[in-house]
């Protein structure tokens, strides 16, 4: 029933508050380290992004999946509802809609659960993380530029500080035993898939930089140019800040705030393109609250939505295969 809703909009306040709660989250976190015992810290943190995980995965590779099912595929629907009250008070808390497919996706996510339970392996975290990055980026959205530099400008000195400043984001990212960063092996060339020597990336400085494309990246559509040129830029500023930032990490050994680089290479190579082009003024009034452009699908909430995973896919489909009708609509009706 929420399929057709907007996802959730970051607004220029909550982009000025994210760095004061990221950090006051972090500080959190790194006293319980201090205060309480580790082990326990990260067993209760491993069940709690165990059943998180298995969530965001299956949601992940539902549609994926659903390619590879036969067409005689016993596909049996299914209805989770829990309601509160009686009669005309009655309110729905949950109503989920599923499949058999999606019972797969969930068995399939549960393996992966298990194995990153069992044995923190990298790459089971690393599947997790992926999962949590492309729900993260599926569910946010900023509706124009200045949210988007007013959020990385935050979390530009946030990260600078904490890194730099203090010995706390380190300690809490080696400390924390969850997927909340993708890992790297650096000697994997020497032991193979048991390596255990990481390099790390925090999964905000994958989500929130990727944040702030929904603003210059389908800007041009706003203006009737079929062009993908701001996209390309920020795709090409994002590898030349992440690359940066590994080289600088090799240079000094030692840990370096990836928004330090990524924040300057993500506003300031769009921004020259549309110095170039004469389009500074429209980027930064374009407002796309109202928009949401056929080839960037996103989906609501997990799980109030009604249908399933398989099923907005299809939808999706339906609406992509009908281009002139979108157009058609007006921007209530959408």
């Amino acid at each position: 029933q929420n399929s057709s809703e907007m996802p959730e909009t970051i607004t220029s306040r909550d982009a000025a508050r994210f760095p004061i709660v990221a950090s006051c989250t972090l500080l959190g976190l790194y006293l319980f380290f201090k205060i309480f015992s580790q082990e326990y810290i990260n067993l209760l943190l491993s069940m709690y992004f165990f059943v998180l995980g298995i969530l965001a995965l299956s949601h992940t590779i539902s549609p994926v999946m659903n390619r590879f099912f036969p067409a005689n595929f016993p596909n049996k629907q299914y209805q989770l509802l829990f309601t509160q009250g009686s009669g005309e008070s009655k309110e729905e808390i949950v109503n989920y809609e599923f499949d058999t497919k999606d019972l797969v996706c969930l068995a399939l996510s549960s393996v992966v659960g298990v194995w990153y339970l069992l044995r923190k392996h990298w790459i089971a975290n690393n599947l997790f993380g992926l999962a949590f990055s492309l729900n993260g980026v599926e569910l946010l959205h900023l509706n124009n530029v200045s949210t988007g530099c007013i959020l990385l400008g935050g979390l530009f000195i946030y990260d600078v500080f904490w890194v730099f400043g203090t010995n706390v984001m380190v300690t809490v990212a080696k400390s924390f035993e969850a997927p909340i960063k993708l890992v790297f092996p650096q000697d994997l060339l020497e032991k193979g898939l048991e390596a255990d020597n990481f390099a790390m990336l925090g999964l905000g400085d994958i989500v929130i930089p990727d944040l702030r494309s929904p603003g210059p990246a389908p800007f041009p559509y706003s203006l009737k140019k079929n062009t993908h040129t701001y996209f390309y830029t920020s795709f090409v500023a994002y590898i030349f800040g992440l690359g940066l930032t590994i080289f600088i990490m090799h240079i000094f050994k030692h840990a370096q705030p990836a928004l330090l680089y990524l924040v300057p290479a993500c506003i300031g190579f769009p921004l020259l393109v549309a110095l170039a082009k004469g389009e500074v003024t429209e980027m930064f009034s374009y407002e796309s609250s109202a928009e949401i452009l056929p080839h960037t699908p996103r989906l609501t909430h997990f799980p109030t939505v009604s249908g399933s995973p398989a099923s907005l896919a299809d939808s999706m489909q339906q609406k992509l295969s009908c281009p002139r009708r979108r157009r058609q609509q007006s921007p209530s009706a959408m």
